[in-house]
């Protein structure tokens, strides 16, 4: 299986880990790290970012035009709160979360076990359409998004909990990615300066969402 698929499926697993936990269903309704979003919420996000796997892998998608690479899926994602994709996150999360910790866990169970065997077996070159987005990206650009999603909110659920994080697997996809999504929007000279002159970098280029 390609590396990144293996990446992802490690880094689904490390969010079952703690979204399963009992602390997270105890503290469904409370605020959590996010602002404006509460642990049921955040939990309820982390967990589309592996059930939206198998809803892509259900469409047949032709080639319509060149697909996305991950970092430019991830472009137009920034930190204002108040932009159209932040919005949709936060209420579709909203409304997942509302089904209580049991049903999303139970979601979370039924999407892994499918990915187990669905990921071995598609192509390379096997296309998928995100929805919510219109847009196209190979199935091993999109899994980097997904692991970019895992990783982060792994994190802010941690934290959310107090508790600490554990070791993050993919993380090194994650990086990559971001890093990827720095140099599309700023170029790569302000890159470079961010990572090895920090005098340079007024704009801080490597916070990217």
């Amino acid at each position: 299986m390609h590396e990144t698929r293996l990446a992802y499926l490690a880094a689904a697993g490390a969010a079952g880990t703690v979204v399963k936990l009992e602390e997270v269903g105890a503290r469904w309704a409370e605020p959590s790290a996010l602002a404006e979003m509460t642990i049921g919420d955040l939990t309820a996000h982390l967990v589309r970012a592996v059930t939206s796997v198998p809803d892509c892998l259900a469409e047949h998608v032709r080639e319509k035009e060149e697909p996305l690479s991950a970092a430019a899926y991830f472009l137009p994602v920034t930190a204002d709160l108040s932009s159209s994709i932040n919005t949709r996150v936060r209420h579709s999360s909203s409304d997942a979360a509302r089904a209580g910790h049991a049903a999303v866990v139970a979601d979370l169970e039924h999407a892994q076990d499918i990915l187990r065997v669905r990921l071995s077996a598609e192509p390379e070159d096997r296309l998928v359409e995100v929805k919510a987005r219109g847009e196209v990206l190979l199935l091993d650009e999109y899994l980097k998004t997904r692991i970019i999603e895992l990783v982060v909110h792994i994190d802010d659920l941690c934290v959310s909990l107090g508790r600490p994080t554990p070791t993050l697997p993919g993380v090194e996809v994650a990086i990559s990615t971001l890093i990827d999504v720095a140099a599309l929007r700023h170029g790569e000279l302000s890159v470079l300066r961010a990572l090895a002159r920090r005098e340079r970098d007024p704009d801080e280029v490597l916070r990217v969402i």
